[in-house]
């Protein structure tokens, strides 16, 4: 079946959108996706139809939700193929699941003089809970390395690993350098010390058929509002074995199984892990993406991305004076650039206002530019819905903005 980018486009209303008397062009979807109309009825469908909290009440409404809102978790299942439903939780986000994973973790298995290892071109988000969780329990953060084509240094990783490393946290996919790493061959270096890994699979899972199982990661934690999902909402898959041994998150609601003032006991997982009422809506908003997804399939989705990456790639390299930031043998759909001396800033402000939208800045990764020296970059990343024409506008644009700028 042909990947039929204009039926795809109809089911996308905002990218008809004029901004400044033009047709829009979005390339921002590594920082978060449009949503398609079918998440955006499924959301309407829940506040007309069957607003009630699940797992709460006896009443109609809230058995609807509670019935929609657990399909989703057998959907996320499924869809990354984690070996059983218990071991998906809701959070909000990427970051609130690896804020989840290093408080607990650590409250449960990290000591002072213990190590946690992360890689160089890891986000913000996959750093400063570990420097939180390290300061509070006198614990020290082990670096991985990248080179300066973007590749991560994985031979770096057995000389850092120690008897006093409890944890490794890396990214599958870079939202700076595109890099894809080889998360698989960190996972089996890593459980050669029985030493868990958490991948952050934010930048990835929207692009790349996922399976935990195959991967053998401990911990896979992604957003929703970046796999054309709702805003608020995420995944974290985690091994039974490390989540049943994990004290909770955070305390109230749902996550107990019995209260009183002599004391509390704690509900199952993945209950234990998601107090209060849960954000039911941007769930189930969630699993009407992957169904969307799921309806067009990965492998078509990742051949037509990875083909409109190389010819973005392709096209931006024809302006002089460019560089490029992450050129490794495995690339995702996020380039990140500058262009001679022009501040990326400059180069972003000017081309928001021919009507295209890019990231600029450090992209919450500032070890990353501290490692090429550079105050922050141009970002495009690319979604299913972006085609080559708006590539072909967008660096006609930019070569006019760089003439200005020069």
């Amino acid at each position: 079946m042909k990947f039929d980018i204009k039926a795809i486009r109809k089911d996308f209303p905002i990218l008809e959108r004029e901004v400044y008397g033009k047709r829009y062009i979005y390339f921002d979807n590594a920082a978060t996706a449009f949503k398609p109309l079918q998440v955006l009825k499924a959301v309407e469908k829940i506040y007309t139809q069957f607003n009630g909290n699940p797992h709460r009440g006896a009443h109609y409404m809230s058995n609807q939700t509670t019935v929609e809102f657990e399909a989703v978790r057998d959907k996320v299942q499924q869809f990354i193929n984690a070996p059983s439903r218990e071991e998906i939780i809701f959070t909000k986000g990427t970051t609130e699941s690896i804020n989840l994973v290093a408080y607990s973790f650590s409250e449960a298995f990290i000591h002072e003089g213990d190590e946690v290892i992360v890689s160089e071109m890891e986000h913000h988000a996959n750093i400063v809970p570990w420097q939180i969780v390290c300061e509070r329990k006198k614990a020290t953060i082990k670096v991985i390395p990248f080179d300066d084509s973007g590749r991560l240094m994985v031979e770096k990783l057995p000389e850092l690993i120690s008897e006093k490393t409890k944890i490794i946290a890396v990214t599958l996919v870079s939202n700076v350098l595109g890099a894809i790493n080889p998360v698989e061959e960190v996972i089996a270096i890593a459980h050669e010390k029985n030493i868990p890994v958490l991948i952050d699979g934010a930048q990835a899972v929207q692009h790349i058929a996922i399976d935990v199982q195959k991967m053998d990661c401990d911990f896979f934690v992604f957003s929703g509002h970046k796999l054309y999902g709702p805003t608020g909402v995420g995944c974290l898959y985690g091994k039974r074995q490390w989540l049943d041994a994990m004290p909770p998150f955070l305390g109230g609601g749902e996550m107990i199984e019995k209260v009183s003032f002599s004391g509390t006991t704690f509900n199952v997982i993945p209950y234990k892990f998601e107090a209060g009422t849960p954000n039911f809506t941007e769930v189930i908003g969630l699993g009407a993406a992957i169904d969307y997804l799921n309806s067009i399939g990965f492998d078509k989705i990742f051949h037509y991305e990875q083909e409109l990456a190389d010819y973005a790639r392709m096209k931006l390299d024809t302006i002089d004076g460019i560089r490029f930031f992450g050129q490794t043998s495995h690339q995702s759909n996020v380039i990140s650039f500058i262009v001679n001396s022009i501040h990326p800033y400059d180069m972003g402000m000017f081309l928001d206002k021919m009507s295209f939208a890019v990231r600029t800045g450090h992209h919450c990764a500032e070890p990353v530019m501290d490692h090429f020296k550079i105050p922050g970059t141009v970002r495009v990343s690319l979604a299913f819905y972006n085609t080559r024409d708006e590539i072909d506008r967008f660096v006609d644009a930019l070569k006019k903005v760089v003439a200005m700028l020069s």
